[in-house]
Parts: structure tokens; C-alpha cells; sequence
């Protein structure tokens, strides 16, 4: 079944505004803003894959960070003795 076409249309703005009470208008004004303020990401596929949701992946993270916080040396650290003259 086909789909209908829309109408093309050719100027959709309202009548009582006019193109010139808006100024000049610059593309991409705020880009460098929105990516300093984003935080994104990329996975591995394989990695996307076990955390389907940014939460899955926050949750998993916390509880390494909390884990990596708590866990002790495996080793203790040498013991350094002094020589004295």
C-alpha cells in the first residue's frame, strides 16, 4: 500500500512573521558549548553489548570504583631497613 505524499510547503512560517525580526542567524552557534557540556562515550561492540543502558554501565563502574576503594595490597609493601655507619 502506498503512502500518501505530503503537500510540499513552500513557506510554513505564519503571516504575522516576518524573516527580517529575526536577524542573522549563524549554523551551529552553540556546538562547542553542547560538546564541552557532553560526556560521551564509545564502547566496544562486545562491551555494548553486556550494558545495554548508560545506567547498566554507571552501575557497573560504581561498584568497581567502590570495590577498587575498599580492596587492601595483595602484597605488603618492603620493608626497608637502614644501615647505620
Amino acid at each position: 500500500m502506498k503512502t500518501a505524499k505530503k503537500p510540499i510547503i513552500k513557506n510554513d512560517m505564519r503571516a504575522e512573521y516576518k524573516r527580517s525580526d529575526f536577524g542573522e542567524m549563524e549554523r551551529g552557534k552553540f556546538y562547542a558549548f553542547a560538546l564541552a557540556a557532553t560526556k560521551a562515550v564509545i564502547l566496544r561492540p562486545e562491551i555494548a553489548k553486556a550494558f545495554p543502558t548508560s545506567e547498566a554501565v554507571n552501575d557497573a563502574l560504581a561498584t568497581m570504583l567502590t570495590i577498587a576503594s575498599e580492596s587492601k595490597r595483595v602484597t605488603a609493601p618492603p620493608k626497608r631497613t637502614r644501615k647505620v655507619a
